[in-house]
């Protein structure tokens, strides 16, 4: 398969940069008219996927929101994942798995082999057990040309005390993973490699070095988060790979089809306008 960079670069070319959260929560299916249960889940994200995966470059399914309603929730997830790339849309799972040994090759066949009906584009994981214990994961994405996008400096305010904090050698934590994953991407082939991380848009200031990244930079909080075009044009810069990300900014739309393509192009237009 062609690398995952290759992918992303060509798709935000041609549809804009902007990924779009399939986040089903209650509330958002509450003002869609639907009930909080598996036949409203499917209808949500049924309209998600036939509205949005022929329009962004990205879809971004929650795998939380799926995984709440059981056997049945993960089946709707799988189908948004087929259907959604059948359809064109690159697709990230955000599962932000983690963990060691065997439990994270376990996460690899799921999340990265093209046999297992939970695969996607790229997935999310949370590294504080240790990069390393990410290596089987790194493994299975290097070798089925998919992602993994690891959280380095998330949005939340609870975030800062794990990834500011300073280690022995003065960097801080969400520097050191942005640090070894482009260690990871080294010697990867083509404009950006099979690792990126996480930084949230709504960061007042970016105090990390993501210059030799070159891997995808996946910024969520755009939108009812608080960050703006603007805020992520400061943030980021001409890094390439960045790839803003929303929810309700789109979803909100809903649930005719027609109004979230509209709002999903409104937003790209607002990034486009903004310089990303």
């Amino acid at each position: 398969m062609t690398p995952f960079g290759e992918r992303l670069t060509a798709a935000l070319a041609a549809r804009g940069p902007l990924c779009v959260g399939i986040d089903p929560h209650d509330s958002l299916l509450r003002e869609w008219g639907l009930d909080v249960d598996l036949a409203g889940l499917e209808r949500f994200s049924r309209t998600c996927v036939d509205a949005l995966s022929g329009e962004v470059a990205v879809v971004k399914p929650q795998s939380a929101f799926f995984e709440r309603f059981g056997s049945g929730g993960i089946a709707v997830l799988e189908r948004v994942i087929a259907d959604a790339r059948s359809a064109g849309a690159l697709l990230i799972v955000d599962a932000k798995r983690g963990d060691i040994g065997s439990t994270m090759t376990a996460y690899a066949t799921a999340y990265c082999d093209p046999s297992s009906s939970l695969a996607g584009d790229a997935v999310t994981v949370a590294p504080y057990v240790g990069f390393g214990a990410l290596a089987p994961l790194l493994d299975a994405a290097r070798a089925h040309g998919s992602c993994v996008l690891v959280l380095a400096a998330t949005s939340n305010p609870e975030g800062a005390a794990v990834q500011r904090a300073a280690g022995a050698d003065g960097r801080s934590v969400a520097q050191t993973i942005i640090d070894q994953a482009a260690a990871a991407n080294a010697h990867s082939v083509g404009p950006l490699g099979f690792v990126g991380v996480v930084v949230g848009a709504t960061l007042g200031e970016l105090d990390l070095d993501l210059a030799a990244l070159a891997g995808p930079i996946l910024v969520p909080g755009l939108g009812a988060q608080g960050g703006t075009p603007g805020d992520i044009k400061r943030l980021f810069g001409t890094l390439p790979g960045v790839l803003p990300s929303t929810s309700r900014g789109v979803l909100a739309a809903g649930p005719s089809p027609k109004n979230l393509r509209a709002a999903a192009r409104r937003q790209v237009d607002a990034l486009r306008d903004a310089g990303l």
